[in-house]
């Protein structure tokens, strides 16, 4: 199987509306203990390693870097 990168949320803003009224009131600790969990129980139900690991690494080479955010 391989990761799907594609637009494939239905309502994706109001998917993302949900996502943000979940962190409402949360301070930036419990903000950031929220997303991990998330990420963990996504993670459970896809299961495919393959797949995780493809994510680890789309989201890492999307991820700003010290040098992104001085220029």
């Amino acid at each position: 199987m391989a990761l799907q990168l594609e637009p494939n949320i239905a309502d994706p803003d109001g998917f993302y509306a949900a996502l943000i009224a979940a962190h409402d009131g949360l301070d930036d600790e419990d903000s950031m203990a929220l997303n991990a969990r998330l990420v963990l129980i996504l993670a459970n139900h896809v299961g495919d390693r393959a797949v995780l690991d493809q994510a680890l690494e789309a989201a890492r080479a999307s991820a700003r870097t010290p040098s992104d955010l001085a220029g």
